[in-house]
């Protein structure tokens, strides 16, 4: 195609040229140099679709690791009705409060000091109604309120005598870790009806049926009559259903079934999930001070209930390191610290994970956009001729440099429009093949398609005003 003809594609009878006319004849100056064209939107869409790819896998990561934080229950707190400890106990000083604590005195601070106050004993002031206030605190996820108690179970000639436990149906959400290798858990509407059923634990199950499927099956507790709906047993090979383990040698049955079969309505425990690892120790603080208010205790009282969290209960289980404790000084247990710390950084990893890929991803992308600067200079060069014949003939400078821009846009958004194919064909091949979990939603899709027709815009912004800075005259004699 001659030069000549060109500038009479672009300005017929001199007018100026408009979007539609523009993007028809920046389509046709593409298509002249195919080859060229074709690895320029090649680059790119290797860029997107290496940046989706490393994306969809880091938040696939990140995702997973917080997953198998929540289900080792490193991000769960369990307040117990009484409080029986002797020696580190909750205490108030003079300080700062923190601005979320719902203390009346914004002067008093809740502090973790030596006292030498013994706790109250045994206590039936933990109600549902605290479950619901715990549940409102900022960085709790899910919660559970509880009761329990020791009660023969018979099937048949079978009996045992297990935890019988009134829990709520959102408890499999914060035990995460728990799989049913039979039917399921309890509603929340079977939940609010008080519904005659149970659900056992693994260990239950084996002491009462065997190794049959006892779903569909009634067991009697007390007086009532239940029917099986499910067993839970455990998803993490590192927890294995043992007696006495308190959860899969237990009988679950909904909170207001408990209530009847036990005939009483306090709690015995509270779990409360949160959001993150890093939060356990300012949600367990506001906790605390949440239900010293509800409870209306004074300063002088000591708590009538215990809170711990999952650390506190991994630590009790592993027993008291003192040589450790002795060497860091005021820590309560070592391993209490250890498994905090392991849980922050768990997800701490994750996050880095995530930011690596996506940055070295994003160094494609710009490697992409190099790449376009350099074919639109180059067509610059090549086509200073036709330029000149446009400017000659009426074209002004806006109109040459809104002409690049749209090339260059055009190659950009067809290397993002085939990057986002790329990667999420990528992406589901690393889920199928490698077994590893990947996450991309939409918006990162759409951000995805914006950064790389924003890059075609950076990169062709200067070989456009160079394009615009021609001078018909000097174009003109340009060979």
């Amino acid at each position: 195609m001659s030069s000549f003809r060109a500038a009479q594609m672009v300005l017929p009878g001199g007018t100026a040229l408009s979007l539609r006319k523009s993007s028809r004849i920046a389509i046709r100056s593409l298509l002249r140099f195919r080859l060229r064209t074709l690895l320029t939107i090649l680059s790119l869409m290797i860029g997107v679709g290496t940046l989706l790819a490393a994306v969809a896998v880091g938040t696939g990561a990140e995702q997973s690791i917080a997953r198998q934080v929540s289900a080792a229950g490193m991000n769960t707190i369990l307040v117990t009705s009484g409080n029986s400890s002797q020696g580190l106990m909750w205490n108030y000083g003079e300080a700062e409060a923190p601005p979320d604590s719902p203390l009346k005195n914004p002067a008093l601070l809740l502090q973790n000091t030596p006292d030498t106050q013994p706790g109250r004993g045994p206590a039936t002031t933990l109600s549902l109604e605290d479950a619901y206030g715990i549940n409102g605190i900022p960085g709790v996820q899910q919660v559970s309120a509880s009761m329990h108690e020791s009660l023969p179970v018979r099937y048949g000639t079978r009996t045992w005598a297990p935890q019988v436990r009134g829990e709520q149906a959102v408890l499999p959400e914060i035990r995460r870790a728990w799989v049913f290798p039979h039917g399921r858990f309890f509603s929340e509407t079977e939940e609010q009806t008080g519904a005659a059923v149970a659900v056992l634990g693994s260990v239950s199950a084996d002491r009462l049926f065997g190794k049959r499927n006892p779903v569909g099956k009634t067991i009697t507790i007390a007086s009532y009559r239940l029917r099986v709906i499910g067993v839970v047993d455990s998803g993490l090979w590192m927890l294995r259903p043992t007696e006495n383990d308190g959860q899969f040698d237990a009988v679950y049955v909904p909170l207001l079934t408990a209530a009847r079969i036990l005939d009483r309505d306090h709690l015995d425990n509270i779990l409360v999930s949160t959001s993150s690892t890093g939060d356990v120790e300012h949600v367990r603080q506001v906790i605390h001070d949440e239900l010293r208010l509800r409870h209306r205790l004074d300063l002088d009282t000591p708590s009538d209930f215990t809170i711990a969290s999952e650390s506190d209960s991994a630590a009790a289980k592993g027993g008291r390191n003192d040589v450790a404790r002795a060497i860091m000084g005021n820590m309560a247990s070592l391993d209490h610290v250890t498994l905090t710390q392991l849980g922050q950084t768990l997800e701490s990893t994750g996050h880095t994970m995530s930011y690596l890929l996506a940055s070295i991803a994003a160094v494609s992308l710009v490697v992409g956009g190099i790449g376009i600067m350099n074919i639109m200079l180059l067509s610059v060069t090549e086509r200073t001729k036709e330029i000149g014949i446009r400017r000659a003939v009426g074209a002004q400078s806006r109109e040459v440099m809104q002409q690049f821009l749209l090339e260059s846009m055009l190659l950009s958004s067809s290397g993002g429009a085939l990057g986002i194919a790329l990667g999420l064909l990528v992406s589901a091949a690393i889920a199928m093949r490698l077994r590893w979990s990947t996450e991309l939603s939409w918006s990162v899709v759409a951000l995805s398609f914006a950064v790389s027709t924003v890059i075609g815009v950076l990169f062709g912004y200067y070989p456009a005003r160079q394009a615009a800075r021609v001078e018909p005259m000097t174009s003109l004699r340009y060979e």
